[in-house]
Protein backbone atom coordinates (compact mmCIF):
# COMPACT_ATOMS: atom_id res chain seq x y z
CA UNK A 1 0.00 0.00 0.00
CA UNK A 2 1.14 3.54 -0.70
CA UNK A 3 0.57 5.96 2.17
CA UNK A 4 0.68 9.75 1.75
CA UNK A 5 1.04 11.30 5.19
CA UNK A 6 -0.69 14.59 6.05
CA UNK A 7 1.20 17.21 8.09
CA UNK A 8 -0.32 16.49 11.50
CA UNK A 9 0.08 12.73 11.06
CA UNK A 10 3.72 13.25 10.11
CA UNK A 11 4.38 15.31 13.22
CA UNK A 12 2.57 12.79 15.41
CA UNK A 13 4.68 9.96 13.95
CA UNK A 14 7.96 11.83 14.29
CA UNK A 15 7.10 12.87 17.85
CA UNK A 16 5.79 9.42 18.81
CA UNK A 17 2.58 11.19 19.81
CA UNK A 18 -0.18 8.94 21.15
CA UNK A 19 -2.69 11.04 19.18
CA UNK A 20 -1.80 8.94 16.11
CA UNK A 21 -4.28 6.05 15.85
CA UNK A 22 -3.02 2.50 16.17
CA UNK A 23 -4.14 1.54 12.63
CA UNK A 24 -2.22 4.50 11.20
CA UNK A 25 0.81 3.77 13.35
CA UNK A 26 0.82 0.12 12.26
CA UNK A 27 0.42 0.98 8.58
CA UNK A 28 3.27 3.51 8.69
CA UNK A 29 5.52 1.04 10.53
CA UNK A 30 4.71 -1.80 8.12
CA UNK A 31 7.80 -2.28 5.91
CA UNK A 32 5.64 -3.55 3.04
CA UNK A 33 4.02 -0.11 2.72
CA UNK A 34 5.58 2.84 0.92
CA UNK A 35 5.30 5.91 3.14
CA UNK A 36 5.42 9.21 1.28
CA UNK A 37 5.57 12.86 2.31
CA UNK A 38 4.64 15.54 -0.19
CA UNK A 39 6.91 18.49 -0.80
CA UNK A 40 3.73 20.51 -0.20
CA UNK A 41 3.55 19.14 3.36
CA UNK A 42 7.13 20.17 4.07
CA UNK A 43 6.35 23.59 2.60
CA UNK A 44 3.22 23.92 4.77
CA UNK A 45 5.13 23.03 7.93
CA UNK A 46 8.02 25.34 7.04
CA UNK A 47 5.59 28.25 6.61
CA UNK A 48 3.99 27.53 9.98
CA UNK A 49 7.45 27.41 11.54
CA UNK A 50 8.47 30.69 9.89
CA UNK A 51 5.43 32.56 11.23
CA UNK A 52 5.83 31.13 14.72
CA UNK A 53 2.79 28.82 14.71
CA UNK A 54 4.89 25.70 15.08
CA UNK A 55 8.21 24.71 16.56
CA UNK A 56 10.15 22.32 14.34
CA UNK A 57 13.65 21.04 14.25
CA UNK A 58 15.83 22.51 11.56
CA UNK A 59 16.33 20.15 8.66
CA UNK A 60 12.87 18.60 8.60
CA UNK A 61 13.44 17.10 5.12
CA UNK A 62 16.45 15.21 6.48
CA UNK A 63 14.46 14.01 9.50
CA UNK A 64 11.71 12.75 7.19
CA UNK A 65 14.21 10.84 5.05
CA UNK A 66 15.93 9.42 8.13
CA UNK A 67 12.53 8.13 9.24
CA UNK A 68 12.45 6.11 6.03
CA UNK A 69 9.85 8.18 4.22
CA UNK A 70 10.20 9.14 0.57
CA UNK A 71 9.52 12.62 -0.70
CA UNK A 72 6.98 13.35 -3.43
CA UNK A 73 7.66 16.38 -5.61
CA UNK A 74 4.84 18.63 -6.75
CA UNK A 75 4.45 18.24 -10.51
CA UNK A 76 2.76 20.58 -12.96
CA UNK A 77 0.04 17.97 -13.44
CA UNK A 78 -0.48 17.83 -9.67
CA UNK A 79 -0.89 21.61 -9.60
CA UNK A 80 -3.36 21.50 -12.48
CA UNK A 81 -5.37 18.71 -10.87
CA UNK A 82 -5.43 20.39 -7.45
CA UNK A 83 -6.70 23.63 -8.97
CA UNK A 84 -9.50 21.80 -10.79
CA UNK A 85 -10.83 19.95 -7.72
CA UNK A 86 -14.30 20.80 -6.46
CA UNK A 87 -14.13 23.43 -3.72
CA UNK A 88 -15.13 21.12 -0.88
CA UNK A 89 -11.86 21.96 0.83
CA UNK A 90 -10.08 25.26 0.35
CA UNK A 91 -6.73 24.43 1.98
CA UNK A 92 -4.26 24.44 -0.95
CA UNK A 93 -1.86 22.04 0.76
CA UNK A 94 -4.58 19.49 1.38
CA UNK A 95 -5.88 19.91 -2.16
CA UNK A 96 -2.37 19.08 -3.35
CA UNK A 97 -2.37 15.90 -1.26
CA UNK A 98 -5.68 14.91 -2.87
CA UNK A 99 -4.24 15.47 -6.35
CA UNK A 100 -1.09 13.52 -5.53
CA UNK A 101 -2.98 10.67 -3.87
CA UNK A 102 -5.12 10.40 -6.98
CA UNK A 103 -2.06 10.27 -9.24
CA UNK A 104 -0.20 7.78 -7.04
CA UNK A 105 -3.24 5.70 -6.04
CA UNK A 106 -2.23 6.39 -2.45
CA UNK A 107 -4.10 6.33 0.83
CA UNK A 108 -3.97 9.64 2.70
CA UNK A 109 -3.17 9.32 6.40
CA UNK A 110 -5.10 12.17 8.00
CA UNK A 111 -7.60 13.10 10.66
CA UNK A 112 -9.04 15.89 8.49
CA UNK A 113 -12.66 14.99 7.76
CA UNK A 114 -12.77 17.28 4.70
CA UNK A 115 -10.93 14.64 2.66
CA UNK A 116 -14.08 12.47 2.72
CA UNK A 117 -15.71 14.78 0.17
CA UNK A 118 -13.22 13.59 -2.46
CA UNK A 119 -12.72 10.26 -4.15
CA UNK A 120 -9.54 9.33 -2.29
CA UNK A 121 -8.86 6.60 0.21
CA UNK A 122 -8.22 7.80 3.77
CA UNK A 123 -6.67 6.04 6.72
CA UNK A 124 -7.73 7.90 9.88
CA UNK A 125 -4.74 9.33 11.67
Amino acid sequence: MILLVDAHALLWWLGDDPALTEPARSAIADPTNDVLVSAATIWELAIKRAVGKLELVAGLPDVVQEAGFAGVPVTMDDAWTAAALPAHHRDPFDRMLIAQATRLDAVIVTRDSAFAAYEVAVLPA
